[in-house]
């Protein structure tokens, strides 16, 4: 089931004009967290109708910087993980 964000993201970009399909791909698909969501409607309340080749490269690197994060935390929880084996052993 889809957040209220995700909704909400999906209404705006129909409202806009896009086609259905690509509404749905955006939403549903690709943005489907609050947090990528609420990154593109921040998008789209400070730019009011961008291209479709933008709207697209703004979603590719909402999701670029999504997966940098989550690298970061997966880099940061092994550190943890070995700081602990120096600090106490195995």
């Amino acid at each position: 089931m889809a957040s209220e964000r995700t909704d909400e993201l999906y209404k705006i970009l129909l409202s806009k004009g896009y086609p259905k399909e690509l509404c749905a791909e955006i939403a549903y698909k690709n943005m489907n967290t609050d947090y990528t969501a609420t990154r593109m409607l921040g998008y789209l309340y400070r730019i009011s109708n961008p291209r479709i080749e933008d709207l697209i490269d703004e979603m590719l690197a909402i999701l670029s910087d999504r997966n940098a994060i989550i690298q970061k935390k997966e880099v940061e929880q092994a550190q943890s993980v070995i700081n602990d084996v120096y600090q106490n052993g195995l």
